[in-house]
């Protein structure tokens, strides 16, 4: 899937994310090249390059002559240009890692913690990146990115019941990330960046429009459009953990009862205490009926399908497919199945969350995109 610029001032942040991806995925490439790619003028492209080069994020190779004129420049990333930091905060663990310009996470720490307090969580933060800017001596950090379960700005829903981070209501995490890690910040829910992720080191390159659904304690989903999060107004959309399944169904800790995530979570797996095969069988119907709402609501190329779910069960959830009825998406001339599991389930929202950082510190105002709120405060 191929990003599209804009040759307009204002999309100029979103410019430089979408050149530094082309010249990541394509390289070693031109500026032609790029301009043609991305749908910019060489004039915009190359001053983008410029940029780029000054802040030693890319690479600039000169080749000899082979015949008359001078070949252009080609252009790759700089492994080494900067690092960022992606943390990954859930009711069950936290992990940081440091992921490079190409997506490699390069070094990672892993905490258990049942859902911590803000306290506890934040020490643990400082703690292993600490270590992380140990063990990288004298490399450039860009700054962290941390992805944690939404919705945000809910006053019935957010940080509300295990699948959410409970007791983190009305906490700066933004700013208390901030002071921990010393590094410029920013944060996302866990499913969005996850689909960043994705777009941008898995499946989704490959993809225009398709729907990330999260399978982690909870159950949580983004669309992706064009390789940007379709964020709806108050950016929760795709929050399908709590759209009603099963009528008068089991109690959900937001007030509403059948929600589809007290059915379809690792939490609800929990609960049940069957083997996953036993498990996968018992809420296939329900499955199957998320799956056609997400296809009918969005009309996807496909349903990615990741989280923090173990890898087998994933991909047993996925071979439910073979029993999907009619949708707008059942058709005759599909490139893609109708799901497919996602290509790093594990590491997505991680090295989404590195993602944030650098978009965010190379282009301030795309950046902005990504804070819950003025604030930065998951209220």
């Amino acid at each position: 899937m191929a990003l599209r610029g804009t040759n307009q001032e204002a999309g100029r942040p979103y410019n430089r994310r979408i050149v530094l991806e082309s010249i990541r995925l394509h390289g070693p490439t031109t500026r032609g090249d790029i301009a043609n790619r991305v749908g910019l003028t060489v004039q915009t492209v190359s001053t983008i390059v410029r940029e780029l080069d000054e802040q030693g994020l890319i690479l600039s190779v000169k080749e000899e002559p082979k015949g008359r004129g001078i070949p252009p420049s080609t252009l790759t990333i700089n492994p080494e240009g900067g690092l960022a930091v992606g943390i990954h905060l859930t009711p069950l663990f936290i992990e940081a890692a440091l992921v490079n310009l190409l997506g490699d996470v390069v070094e990672s720490r892993h905490r258990y913690a049942s859902n911590p307090m803000p306290d506890e969580a934040f020490a643990l933060i400082g703690e292993m990146v600490m270590e992380l800017k140990t063990s990288l001596g004298s490399g450039r950090l860009l700054g962290a990115g941390l992805a944690l379960p939404g919705p945000f700005d809910v006053e019935s829903m957010s940080f509300v019941g295990p699948t959410t981070m409970t007791g983190w209501k009305n906490v700066d995490i933004r700013q208390r990330l901030a002071d921990a890690t010393g590094l410029p910040s920013f944060i996302e829910n866990d499913m969005a960046a996850a689909a960043l992720g994705e777009q941008l080191y898995g499946i989704g390159q490959q993809l225009s429009d398709y729907y990330y659904l999260f399978f982690s304690v909870g159950l949580g989903g983004a669309m992706m459009h064009d390789g940007l999060v379709m964020r709806g107004a108050w950016g929760n959309a795709g929050e399908i953990g709590h759209i009603p399944a099963v009528p008068d169904g089991e109690p959900c800790p937001c007030g509403n009862r059948g929600c589809l995530e007290r059915y379809l979570s690792l939490d609800a797996f929990k609960r049940r205490g069957l083997s996953e095969a036993d498990w996968v069988r018992e809420i296939a119907p329900i499955f199957r009926n998320a799956i056609r709402t997400i296809e009918n609501l969005f009309d996807p190329e496909t349903v990615v399908l990741g989280g923090l779910a173990p890898q087998p069960l994933i991909e047993q959830l996925a071979t439910l497919v073979d029993g999907l009825n009619s949708s707008i998406s059942a058709r005759s001339n599909r490139v893609h199945p109708r799901v497919v599991v996602a290509s790093d389930c594990q590491h997505s929202a991680l090295r989404g969350a590195a993602a944030l950082a650098v978009f965010g510190v190379l282009s301030p105002r795309y950046g902005q995109m990504f804070e819950t709120s003025e604030k930065g405060t998951a209220e």
